[in-house]
């Protein structure tokens, strides 16, 4: 019962989190806006650590709280699908997700989402809405390892919500050191749906998506930082030939039909 994780976390408490908030935000996937979901059979077959989940970024919160639902649904035998909330019921206790230190420090509720499964790390390129330039903390780095020592990690390798930005090479470093099997996430629909933060619904009858593609070959010892961020890009679909420059009437189109998945802006 009163078992804990590495960060020091009493599993029996983060279990009760994951299914409390897990049961609260069902709907805002399968409900007021409905999430796709492909290549979710992946994630059955992935082993119990060292696993780093690398996806573009759209919302605080929302992105990562979607990752929860589909992985405990995949586990459970339910591919390409969140149906039956019952998943929940007994969650992967070892999944976490590294996040900026001052976002998860900003509020009750972002204190709460931390014990759920954060790695907060400290941003080196910006902070309190300033940009910076300060070294990476090695106690940082070495939190991620202990995360994925012990289960699977989710990363934004961007650092931010705005798309298209360059991909931080701590990710690469990270990939290089700990050697993980990268699964790379495509996401969209998630910044029409909610607020910036991913709290707020701020649309209904969105047509969210997610799309998990196979593992990343990567050879650890052999490719630059360079090679693996490119890589990165690529697989993320947020390398700038995907930025594409197309008429106005026919992206208000695509949205109005909710099936733009590489021009949400």
């Amino acid at each position: 019962m009163f078992k804990r994780n590495p960060f020091g976390h009493y599993l029996i408490l983060k279990k009760w989190l994951i299914r409390y908030m897990g049961f609260m935000t069902h709907r805002r996937y399968r409900g007021f806006n409905e999430l796709k979901i492909e290549g979710s059979e992946i994630i059955k077959n992935l082993p119990d650590t060292n696993v780093l989940f690398i996806s573009n970024h759209q919302t605080y919160f929302a992105d990562v709280v979607a990752m929860f639902h589909v992985f405990n649904a995949s586990l459970k035998g339910r591919i390409d699908s969140i149906k039956n909330v019952g998943y929940l019921w007994s969650p992967k206790l070892n999944i976490y997700y590294v996040a900026a230190k001052e976002t998860m420090r900003a509020g009750l509720l972002p204190r709460v989402l931390a014990y759920a499964g954060s790695v907060s790390i400290e941003r080196t390129w910006r902070e309190a809405g300033k940009d910076i330039n300060r070294q990476v903390k090695l106690s940082d780095i070495t939190n991620i390892g202990k995360a994925l020592d012990d289960g699977w990690v989710i990363t934004f390798p961007q650092g931010t919500t705005q798309p298209f930005r360059p991909v931080r090479k701590g990710t690469a470093h990270i990939i290089k050191r700990y050697k993980p099997i990268v699964i790379p996430i495509v996401i969209d629909g998630f910044r029409r749906s909610f607020d910036k933060k991913g709290l707020m619904i701020k649309k209904r009858g969105i047509l969210q998506s997610m799309i998990i593609k196979p593992p990343l070959e990567i050879d650890y010892e052999k490719e630059s930082i360079d090679d693996i961020l490119e890589k990165i890009q690529y697989a993320i679909e947020q390398h700038p030939t995907f930025l594409k420059v197309i008429p106005k009437e026919e992206l208000e189109a695509k949205r109005k039909l909710d099936v733009t998945r590489q021009w949400d802006f």
